[in-house]
């Protein structure tokens, strides 16, 4: 997340201090160009790996990084991320060349293994995924934000600029999505694995416009975030959660053109790197500040490497999904850097790896191919191929060079695979990492089986036998089971039922049980319209609300036996509307009521339905069936035992 000792811009004075430094350091960066300062000789890769962290009985977040980090201050690799469930490890930089992919990995599973034994003694658990499975929308309030004053700040900032009431999730595949929410913390959902590419100055802007072009099928063969809130939505949800998270922007009348913060860029990089941070400080305003206490360009008149501190705030802000990086080497030079963002963690070490492999050894080959990619593909189809992937996944079909049409599996297996094994060749990498890793690129093409065809294939088959929350716990654990086994997702079984073996419903929530496919009625309505609709259905209970969707009653089907009754006892012809015979405040709870506590309640008022509130709004309902299916599915874990 960058810097840490950053501020919201709370005067004008200090927003002036601040944006003339920003300035400064453009035109720092513009001499630095110039006059040669940048490193070229030399070529290092290097990762940031972004995790959950959950329990071992429910799979649910671990609120515990601060403490988690307590036992870890020795070891500055570690840090915070956004939410208090969230870790991040900063990999060691190293020289683009020989066993550098199979360190890479060791590294990785060394820091994992390290932060695992200090979660041991939480009974929690490392899980690598683009979004935890697992999630509920009451884990994303504000309570779970690690208290670092950046953070606070950054959210603040983005309320701020807020153009509406509030975030709002759209988001449509098998299921959809519509929700929202009071604060940008449902940005903590995504978790990447993000990669770094030192790139020579000459070559940036050939380079960047290459990894534009690459976006969409490495999310394709990558992609592992289908479920939100047990929804199976796109493949790479990741990317639109992302940008509708940190998205201020609100619906007009008008046809104004607004950039979100997170955003894949709005044409081809021209001239150099500077027009990328040209073009962001353009269009989005400081969300951060910080005491700036050098000046850059009196530095570089010195002949003194800059930090560009001001640039690299603002840089931290706007997130491109493949975003410029200014940094300074161990010899005092600076150096720039392609970082990739576009891929998600996990499945497993070794997948992350392959992952990076496989965009490495295609951004070689492709330099070296093209001197310039943007005469052999349009921005627009570049831009479209990295929506339709993070839709479709595997799936999708791409518009490639010279507008030709392909299905991502054919170009990864004819065209890219070699690319990149020719690339890897050109950097001299050891053969055995080239063919681990790709290997596991191909099999996943041939087998057409990424992470999130694996959990799409396992919900949708859990859902037939098990509840909603049942089967993204059940995906949960047995993410968790294969990670530390680190084998390819192409390998994996679905996940079954069995995989639910120690999960404990006890601190399980309303929200994870109920039904949100409501079937209502209004007050208004006729009786015979519910029994109609109670028998097509095979339901027992009609939540009845008012046109703003509050809830205002209750009818069951007890009710109406006993009304049809008594009417053909006394041979009433009238019609009988809803209110007629309503339970007018019927006993209710809210999406965070604890299961115990609603099961409790609905013994003490000797009732067979719990609606579902939040405020007034009528948001779901749970019922006596919903019970059954869990006290069901623990007498089976017992029986087991």
């Amino acid at each position: 997340m960058g810097f840490q000792k950053v501020n919201t811009v709370d005067n004008k004075n200090e927003m002036q201090h601040f944006v003339r430094s920003l300035l400064d350091d453009v035109q720092a960066f513009e001499y630095m160009l110039e006059h040669d300062w940048f490193e070229s000789d030399i070529v290092r890769i290097g990762a940031e790996q972004e995790m959950c962290l959950v329990h071992n009985k429910t799979f649910k977040p671990a609120t515990i990084n601060m403490e988690v980090l307590e036992h870890l201050k020795d070891m500055p690799w570690c840090v915070t991320e956004l939410a208090k469930f969230n870790l991040e490890t900063n990999l060691s930089p190293r020289e683009f060349t020989g066993d550098c992919l199979s360190q890479l990995e060791a590294e990785n599973l060394e820091y994992l293994s390290i932060i695992q034994k200090v979660l041991d003694g939480f009974d929690a658990s490392i899980i690598l995924c683009g979004i935890l499975p697992t999630l509920r929308k009451h884990d994303l309030e504000m309570h779970n934000l690690t208290p670092k004053d950046r953070y606070f700040a950054l959210m603040a900032a983005i309320q701020k600029h807020l153009l509406g009431t509030s975030f709002e999730l759209r988001v449509e595949g098998v299921d959809e999505l519509l929700v929202k929410h009071d604060s940008p913390l449902l940005e903590a959902c995504n978790t990447s694995f993000q990669v770094h590419l030192q790139v020579a100055p000459n070559d940036f802007v050939k380079m960047y416009n290459i990894s534009q072009v690459l976006a969409g099928p490495i999310i394709a063969i990558a992609a592992n975030s289908p479920l939100v809130f047990g929804r199976r939505l796109w493949h790479e949800t990741r990317i639109a959660l992302f940008q509708q998270s940190l998205d201020t922007r609100t619906t007009a009348d008008h046809m104004r053109e607004r950039l979100p913060r997170v955003n894949f860029g709005s044409g081809w990089l021209r001239g150099d790197i500077t027009q990328i941070y040209k073009e962001d400080i353009s269009r989005f305003r400081v969300l951060l500040a910080g005491a700036i206490e050098e000046d850059s360009l009196e530095l570089v008149k010195q002949g003194i490497t800059p930090k560009l501190r001001a640039l690299q705030i603002h840089n931290s802000t706007v997130y491109r999904w493949n975003r410029p990086c200014y940094g300074i080497s161990p010899n005092g030079k600076p150096h720039l850097r392609i970082e990739n963002r576009v891929m998600p963690s996990g499945p497993t070490s070794v997948d992350e790896v392959a992952n990076a492999a496989f965009w490495l050894g295609c951004m070689v080959a492709m330099g070296e191919k093209y001197d310039d990619v943007t005469k052999h593909i349009d921005f627009v189809d570049a831009r479209d191929n990295f929506l339709k992937s993070a839709k479709f996944g595997i799936d999708t079909t791409f518009t490639w060079m010279k507008d030709k049409k392909i299905p991502a599996t054919e170009l990864i297996l004819q065209e890219l695979l070699p690319l990149a094994r020719e690339g890897l060749k050109m950097r001299k990498v050891k053969t055995a990492d080239i063919n681990k890793y790709l290997d596991i690129i191909e099999a996943r093409a041939k087998e057409h089986k990424t992470g999130a065809r694996w959990a799409l294939r396992t919900f949708t088959a859990l859902k037939k036998v098990v509840t909603n929350d049942e089967a993204v716990t059940a995906i949960t654990a047995a993410m968790v089971k294969n990670q530390k086994l680190n084998k390819p997702v192409h390998t994996w079984k679905e996940g079954t039922a069995a995989d639910l073996e120690n999960w404990q419903p006890t601190s399980i929530k309303v929200e994870e049980f109920m039904s949100t496919d409501l079937f209502t009625v209004q007050k208004d309505d006729l009786i015979e319209l519910v029994a109609e609709i109670l028998d097509w259905r095979r339901i027992r209970y009609m939540p009845v609300e008012d046109s703003k969707g509050e809830l205002i009653g209750l009818i069951s089907s007890r009710m109406l036996l006993r009304h049809f009754a008594r009417r053909n006892q006394l041979d009433e012809k009238q019609a009988v509307m809803v209110k007629e015979i309503m339970i007018l405040k019927p006993v209710t709870v809210t999406p965070e009521t604890n299961i115990m506590e609603a099961m409790n309640k609905m013994r003490d008022h000797n009732i067979g339905c719990l609606p579902v509130v939040k405020g007034k709004d009528l948001v779901g309902i749970i019922t006596e069936m919903d019970f059954l299916r869990i006290t069901s599915r623990l007498m089976e874990r017992l029986e087991k035992q």
